[in-house]
């Protein structure tokens, strides 16, 4: 098969297509023929050599695949050969073929292309396992999401509004403002011009940035708040004020869902298959793509990203659908 693979890392000409081995499906496990991959933060950090695999996970990048299910390891019950399916990975979805736990698959969602499902199991297992699962959002709270126009603002905005909460979200551009609207945001604040602590209080944030926002993030949280970092793009390491998070009873929780265990992977892929799934299906919940680029052009796809300048997802196609 093709994958992305990462000799050295660096820059996005650090991606390279070429032929390596094909995956063996172990026991519970199923091999997928890959049809679509979904670009992520964690992708960029893993080709900048940031954010390695955890061990026994494929080395190619690729948290997020659709595709169709071409053969079952030993003890997987519940799927068969030819079922089109999207899965939560640990690795390995730049790829034309990749092995997951078949704990970790889902079906396409009603009214969902084959394509367009590459681009919901990160995003939705990040946003439900964290805002609600973890935070515990419900119906009347105050939800703020840093960087609305993302793959995870855009799915973390309509999956709150379904809940019956306040959504507010941080936007760099009027464009990106009008469409967070659009997806159900009560509230956009541009992060260039104005600060988000002056919209406070929130019962949850869902943050990307890390320390660059921690202060302003506690100071903006309401008594009780949960404060849920999910990314460090503005930095690993800042101060923090036990006071001001002890006055509020508030809490701060530090998550990763590429480094859980199988087990909390496949607990919290079910609850979205029972909890989510039906709002896909009805349309009230949606992915949000930006564009398809050729897998074999990952590179591309990269340097789009980190411009920030996409809306939702970037989707990678391996020509198979």
């Amino acid at each position: 098969m093709h994958a992305i693979s990462i000799d050295t890392p660096g820059g996005p000409e650090a991606l390279v297509w070429g032929e390596v081995p094909d995956p063996v499906p172990g026991e519970g496990e199923v091999l997928l023929d890959v049809v679509a991959s979904a670009v992520n933060r964690a992708d960029v950090l893993q080709r900048m050599g940031f954010y390695n695999p955890p061990p026994g996970a494929s080395p190619y990048p690729g948290l997020e695949v659709s595709g169709r299910v071409g053969a079952l390891g030993p003890g997987v019950e519940g799927w068969k050969v030819g079922d089109e399916v999207c899965a939560l990975l640990a690795g390995g979805g730049y790829a034309e073929k990749v092995a997951v736990p078949h704990t970790q698959l889902l079906p396409v969602p009603a009214g969902v292309s084959l394509v367009e499902a590459a681009g919901l199991p990160e995003v939705v297992c990040t946003v439900w396992s964290n805002v609600f699962l973890d935070a515990g959002l419900t119906k009347g709270d105050r939800f703020l999401v840093h960087g609305g126009g993302s793959g995870i603002g855009t799915m973390a905005i309509q999956l709150a509004k379904a809940a019956g909460a306040y959504v507010a979200c941080t936007v760099g551009t009027e464009e990106k403002a009008e469409r967070c609207r659009e997806l159900g945001a009560d509230l956009t604040v541009n992060y260039r011009t104005e600060d988000f602590v002056e919209s406070g209080g929130y019962d949850v944030i869902l943050d990307n940035m890390g320390a660059k926002y921690l202060a302003r993030n506690v100071t903006a949280l309401n008594t009780g708040g949960r404060l849920m970092v999910i990314g460090l793009q503005g930095g690993a390491k800042g101060e923090l004020d036990l006071g001001a998070l002890l006055a509020k009873r508030a809490s701060v929780h530090a998550t990763s869902l590429r480094a859980r265990s199988l087990d909390d992977k496949a607990r919290i892929v079910a609850s979205v298959r029972e909890r989510v799934w039906p709002l896909v299906a009805a349309g009230s919940v949606r992915p949000v793509i930006d564009r398809t680029v050729p897998m074999a052009e990952a590179a591309e796809a990269h340097r789009l990203m980190e411009n920030s300048g996409h809306f939702g997802k970037i989707l990678l196609e391996t020509g198979e659908s």
